[in-house]
């Protein structure tokens, strides 16, 4: 994986082969990064990375310039991938490792933009729980946005925060806003 843009334009990370991800490519990252420049400013976000995986979505937003990052995930090791690249990047990445759904039921912190990567194999109803959980529980500021990555074998067009989706390759960014 590499650093698109900002500070750390071009780095290349390498993460442990053992971590159990499938990191966004290059590509769908740079066509969503591209959208998301066009409506916020990077410096002013605070940013929730849910499944961050291997921290992928947190360093780029980190690069750019975003200073308050939460990356949340289950998995001991990429929780330490993660810190550890952090603090050699100067990067201020606050990690927490925990399930994704009980963190958002018991988090009070609100987010300009929250992302989340489940794994493509979720059920629809998961997926969906993740969008019901942000919107139930506030976890967006004015005009936050929440964005969640999927396959194309998932459609989370029925959801009524649902604005738009974007597709890049086989990966889908289904987009939600507080109506």
């Amino acid at each position: 994986m590499r650093i698109i843009s900002g500070k750390y334009k071009g780095k290349r990370l390498v993460a442990p082969k053992k971590l159990p991800v499938r990191p966004t490519t290059d590509m769908a990252k740079e066509a969503l990064f591209n959208i998301l420049n066009n409506r916020f400013y990077f410096d002013e976000l605070k940013v929730l990375d849910l499944f961050s995986g291997t921290g992928n979505i947190s360093f780029e937003f980190a690069s750019r310039g975003t200073e308050k990052i939460t990356a949340v995930d289950a998995h001991q090791g990429c929780v330490r991938y993660i810190s550890k690249t952090a603090q050699a990047l100067d990067f201020t990445i606050k990690t927490v490792k925990s399930d994704v759904f009980t963190f958002l039921k018991n988090t009070p912190e609100k987010f300009d933009l929250v992302f989340a990567d489940p794994p493509y194999d979720f059920e629809t109803g998961q997926f969906l729980n993740i969008a019901n959980l942000v919107f139930e529980n506030t976890l967006l500021l004015e005009d936050g946005l929440l964005i969640i990555e999927h396959s194309d074998q998932t459609s989370l067009s029925e959801h009524p925060q649902f604005s738009e989706q974007r597709k890049y390759g086989g990966s889908i960014f289904s987009f939600f806003e507080v109506k």
